[in-house]
């Protein structure tokens, strides 16, 4: 926190504020006396909280000089919301509930929020706001000042502007003392995770505390690293659930399904929820999938959730729980639903090697080239085809654009073989052994030199049906061998292995139907950091996805398929026997 006697009036302060501080500039003299004079003008509580802050003012007046500080607001996670998205989210909470008598922001920055409401609502008797960093504390005193300098028959509610830290600040007993009051909670928190701040030293995070009661591993491993926006919401929604009114947040995406996902555990009182998705790049210039959540408080806990679009109100989905799962298209998995079970191929992820330089190459000339644009000669045994996420955009695919070595054919297996099987590819590692040596992640401890990750026997599978992890789109690519040999997928992409390829036909033909792909949209939230991964993948049900195709339709997109072809991949699927293809 910083020292009062810091200077926090390097901060724009608009000509009428500064007219009116002029034209009184000796009851600054007596921070009560112009306290008393503010409380009547503003409504503000303790404007100043000792002499020195008044005196401080005071002495800027006659020099004061509208270039202020830019200071790196990075550490509060601080994306300063504009009045004009104030104004509409305040426009857009008062339509749900009009009867507000309490405003509270929680980490309220410039004040735009609170200005917003002073303008909106009519019948507020009580606003409170929090800030940590004390220079928005000053700016949103002087934006409410000048608020009602401009309108001076404005009611003024009881209103208190805290300098303090969100995390600390007792909100549960300003819950019990307002619990009778129809309340707006409303604001825009840090869009920033603990661990981001943590690894900036920064003040501004909560006490440590497994705050969504994790058990075991999860709460002392990755779960562990919370969204602080997600931290503030979940402490107002267990704080103020019982509050007549509504709660209405800026905050991340994924931070609003996980409050949606965590629903049928916390069971708090909300409902009628909407999720109004913005423009986070024009409003904000980030590039972070967000929305103003809004929800009614006081209400039967509910556990869905209306996504729409912010500026024009159109609906876009419903998502939240439904029969039993969690799903982002409600509509779309009621109607899909029935493919929703396990699959009987088992989904892997490509080859991961964490030593792209070395390890992939380019093939120029009779040659090949690798990543540090060195000419390589190589035996050709081990180097095989190698395709990326971004190669994964057609139907089928066995041109690519690189090549990678691959070292073992299963986790852990011995290379020693390499350095008298391949004596070129050996001497060729072996000089580039400190980039192998570099390699951070744990995996590769302890392990043979020159191991790679993510292989096995299914990686040898000549025909693959792939989709990458990276993109939001649910197509998938039959991958063919190249020149009779196979070809490998890198470690951002999941695929299924065929040793024929009809059966690979009528997989790929599967996972592109309607039904599967319909159901892969509605339980995919495709702003998620990885939206398609091995735990959705593994979920279609191929016996399910087969019985709702036809050999006719089927034969449509498979040239020269056979009936008799198609009635044994479905005998294969419906038969323990289809777990052998697990292996591939």
């Amino acid at each position: 926190m910083e020292s009062e006697n810091d200077n926090h009036f390097d901060i724009p302060i608009n000509v009428r504020v500064l007219e009116f501080f002029r034209k009184n500039i000796n009851s600054l003299s007596d921070y009560l006396s112009v306290n008393d004079l503010l409380k009547n003008q503003c409504g503000i509580n303790n404007f100043f909280n000792n002499q020195e802050e008044a005196s401080q003012l005071s002495r800027i007046l006659d020099e004061y000089d509208d270039k202020f500080l830019q200071i790196d607001r990075r550490e509060f996670g601080d994306f300063q919301t504009n009045l004009a998205l104030a104004d509409q989210a305040v426009d857009y909470s008062y339509s749900k509930f009009s009867d507000i008598e309490f405003v509270l922001e929680p980490t309220c920055g410039k004040g735009n929020f609170i200005i917003a409401a002073l303008g909106k609502i009519e019948n507020l008797k009580k606003v409170v706001g929090v800030e940590i960093y004390k220079p928005y504390v000053w700016e949103t005193k002087f934006g409410i000042l000048d608020f009602f300098l401009r309108n001076g028959s404005k009611v003024k509610p009881d209103i208190d502007i805290f300098h303090a830290n969100a995390f600390e600040f007792d909100y549960e007993e300003l819950a019990k003392s307002s619990k009778d009051l129809k309340t707006l909670i409303i604001g825009n928190p840090p869009w920033v995770t603990n661990s981001e701040l943590g690894s900036i030293d920064s003040i501004n995070l909560p006490t440590k505390s497994n705050f969504k009661k994790y058990r075991g591993l999860d709460a002392i491993t990755g779960k562990g690293n919370f969204d602080i926006g997600e931290y503030i919401s979940i402490h107002m929604l267990r704080c103020f659930h019982r509050h007549t009114g509504i709660f209405a947040f800026l905050i991340k995406n994924s931070v609003i399904k996980n409050i949606l996902q965590d629903q049928r555990l916390n069971k708090y009182f909300i409902g009628n929820s909407e999720s109004l998705k913005i423009d986070s790049k024009k409003e904000f210039n980030v590039s972070v999938s967000a929305s103003l959540f809004i929800s009614e408080l006081n209400h039967k806990p509910e556990l869905v959730c209306e996504e729409k679009d912010f500026y024009t109100s159109q609906s876009i989905t419903e998502f939240g729980w439904y029969k039993d799962k969690f799903v982002y298209s409600i509509k779309d998995y009621d109607a899909s639903s029935s493919i929703d079970g396990r699959s009987i191929f088992t989904w892997r992820s490509g080859v991961k090697h964490d030593c792209s330089k070395v390890m992939e190459l380019k093939q120029v000339n009779g040659h090949y080239l690798n990543g540090l644009k060195e000419k390589v000669n190589l035996e050709e045994n081990l180097v095989y085809g190698l395709l990326k996420s971004s190669d994964l955009k057609q139907e089928e695919a066995n041109e690519y654009r690189k090549q990678t070595i691959i070292t073992q054919r299963k986790i852990g297996q011995e290379t020693a073989y390499i350095k008298t099987n391949y004596p070129l590819t050996y001497r060729y590692l072996s000089s580039n052994k400190k980039y192998f040596t570099k390699r951070k992640s744990s995996i590769y401890k302890n392990k043979p030199e020159f191991s790679i990750f993510g292989i096995g026997e299914y990686s040898f599978a000549p025909f693959k049906v792939g989709i990458s992890g990276l993109y939001k789109s649910t197509h998938f690519t039959l991958v063919r061998p190249h020149n009779s040999k196979p070809v490998m997928l890198d470690d951002t992409c999941y695929f299924i292995g065929f040793s024929n390829l009809i059966d690979a036909q009528i997989a790929h033909f599967l996972v592109n139907s309607e039904i599967v792909q319909k159901f892969l949209k509605s339980i995919i939230f495709s702003d998620s950091k990885r939206s398609i991964n091995k735990d959705t993948l593994m979920r279609i049900d191929f016996g399910k996805a087969y019985e709702k195709s036809s050999f006719e339709i089927a034969k449509n997109s498979i040239s020269d398929l056979s009936v008799q072809e198609w009635n044994k991949f479905g005998q294969i699927i419906k038969s323990k026997e289809s777990f052998q293809y697990s292996l591939m």
